[in-house]
């Protein structure tokens, strides 16, 4: 498994946090991962490419 630690802003706080992504799956990937100083929802979306990062975006889910 490929993963990576991601440092990122809370769009909704402005705290920085980070995340754990897998790259091993490839493509894009979305999904919905509460803020852990603030608890609001947060869309994450990324896409890996041959073990890597190739985009990322963190924005306020809904």
């Amino acid at each position: 498994m490929e993963e990576i630690e991601k440092k990122f802003k809370c769009p909704y706080c402005l705290q920085k946090i980070s995340m754990i992504l897998d790259l091993s799956i490839g493509d894009t990937q979305a999904y919905i991962e509460d803020c852990e100083v603030c608890c609001q929802p947060i869309q994450i979306t990324f896409t890996a490419s041959e073990g890597a990062l190739s985009s990322f975006v963190a924005e306020k889910a809904g």
